[in-house]
């Protein structure tokens, strides 16, 4: 315990060390741009045939005037020279966005303490972007596992129970009068509906044909629900050799799929909307298009959450939504390098 807490005062015996040491050296910069500049004047005009009077003659104020731009001029060409990385680091700050990360880092040129800030806030990018897709990943696990939990009480408890409620009525349909059949026919009918209901919202929760038969199956059956659902004219083109994915990157396509479709049905106003999975040399292409209103200028929550998902398996997620030309989602899932290529280009 006592090395442990040893460790963590040199920690932020260092850190606190790190944090005065900047200032110190930035205001040492500046001291020093300034006195050279100061010096190099002062050299110069002691060098140099010009005199001042005492009090200053009237051709002698074009002289000093020149003298003090040249001055001023050299002294903001060497500090927007030296704080020009404050300037891009400021930037870079500014576009920041952890759901759209795509290790945009400043470059480190040469030494010094802004080099040292420089240095310091790209570690932080890293650390921040480590934290959010761990911390991502064990909300989206969790999210996950009750959605899995809320699907199975969907099917094994509710649709059992509306099971059994229908098997109850046909019993009863059979034994009673015919001026009640009619109305326990529409009673039976409103239960099966029902329990078709719970059964599709229970694929949606947990899609047990993307663990059965697969993506492409699930994506199939998925653009199928969608358009008896919806009445959109969904056209599917998937890439029957796709290489072998992890169940982890099947599960973010499928889910990213899912949301996307949804957002057609509820926002876009669209009649048409294509669906494609294909393969490239390093990646798998996920595209959904649509030719509804577009115009999407805000993200809300599902978009968000796409994001998340996109950043979990290491993919980019871009979204084209021009006003009135439909809205395209582009997913990009790089794929890992394979040994064999590796091999190739180094013997090349």
């Amino acid at each position: 315990m006592s090395n442990l807490a040893d460790r963590q005062e040199g920690g932020r015996t260092q850190a606190s060390r790190s944090r005065w040491r900047a200032p110190r050296t930035l205001f040492w910069r500046l001291f020093l741009i300034n006195g050279l500049v100061f010096t190099a004047g002062t050299l110069i005009l002691a060098l140099s045939p010009a005199t001042v009077s005492s009090p200053v003659l009237l051709k002698e104020v074009p002289v000093l005037t020149v003298g003090l731009a040249l001055i001023l001029g050299a002294n903001a060409l060497l500090l927007r020279a030296g704080l020009a990385p404050l300037g891009a680091l400021a930037t870079l700050m500014q576009r920041v966005d952890l759901l759209r990360s795509s290790g945009d880092r400043l470059a480190l040129r040469g030494s010094g303490d802004l080099t040292h800030l420089v240095e310091t806030f790209n570690a932080m990018l890293d650390r921040l972007e480590a934290e959010r897709s761990t911390s991502s990943a064990h909300a989206l696990a969790a999210q996950e596992a009750e959605r899995g939990r809320i699907a199975r009480e969907l099917h094994d408890e509710i649709g059992q129970t509306l099971t059994v409620v229908l098997l109850g009525l046909k019993r009863a349909i059979d034994r009673a009068p015919d001026d009640l059949r009619d109305d326990l026919h529409a009673v039976q009918e409103t239960v099966r509906s029902s329990l078709d209901e719970v059964r599709q919202i229970a694929r949606r929760l947990r899609p047990g044909v993307l663990e059965d038969l697969g993506l492409l199956s699930a994506l199939s059956a998925l653009a199928t629900d969608v358009a008896q659902v919806s009445k959109l004219s969904v056209t599917r083109r998937t890439d029957p050799d796709l290489p072998a994915l992890s169940g982890d990157v099947e599960l973010v396509i499928y889910r990213i799929t899912q949301e996307s479709l949804t957002n057609v049905t509820r926002h876009s106003g669209a009649t048409r909307v294509e669906l494609s999975l294909t393969a490239e040399p390093d990646a798998v292409v996920l595209r959904v298009a649509d030719n509804g209103r577009g115009g999407v200028l805000q993200e809300g929550a599902g978009i968000r959450g796409m994001r998340e998902r996109a950043l979990l398996v290491g993919a980019s997620l871009t979204i084209t939504s021009p006003p009135g030309g439909g809205t395209e989602i582009r997913l990009v899932i790089p794929l890992p390098a394979r040994p064999g290529a590796e091999q190739t280009a180094e013997r090349s």
